[in-house]
């Protein structure tokens, strides 16, 4: 005779392991985020963006960071909510006379309209050589 809590018990188990499996990784995202903060200068008004970015990468739904060349990145924050900044794959800046300016510009993401709150430096050239430093 079959049990017929089984199914649900199944069901109940996969549904927590799913949830505990994304522990891990919001803690890694946690990780990186702070990994920017500690590198991230005083907020700035405005940054110069000659209408193309080299990469850019998501650390929450409020925050991404944008190189406009190798060595320099700003860690921007957006205005919540920002509902797809962590799962889109391409990202557009509106300027205004090839400068992002804090409160005036905005985050493209898919169809929305995410407006940036603040503008930080980071120091990404000592950031990686301090990572560098710590992987021998």
């Amino acid at each position: 005779m079959m049990d017929h809590k089984a199914p649900w018990l199944c069901a109940a188990s996969v549904l927590l392991l799913a949830a505990c499996s994304g522990i891990p990784q919001r803690a890694k995202e946690e990780q990186r985020q702070q990994q920017y903060l500690q590198y991230a200068g005083a907020p700035v008004d405005r940054f110069t963006y000659l209408g193309r970015f080299d990469s850019w990468s998501a650390l929450s739904d409020t925050q991404l960071v944008v190189w406009t060349t190798l060595n320099d990145a700003y860690l921007l924050s957006v205005r919540a909510p920002c509902i797809n900044l962590q799962f889109t794959q391409r990202i557009g800046l509106t300027s205004t006379a090839g400068t992002v300016n804090s409160g005036l510009d905005s985050v493209l993401v898919d169809r929305e309209r995410c407006q940036i709150t603040e503008i930080r430096p980071v120091d990404y050239k000592k950031m990686r050589a301090d990572l560098r430093k710590d992987k021998k």
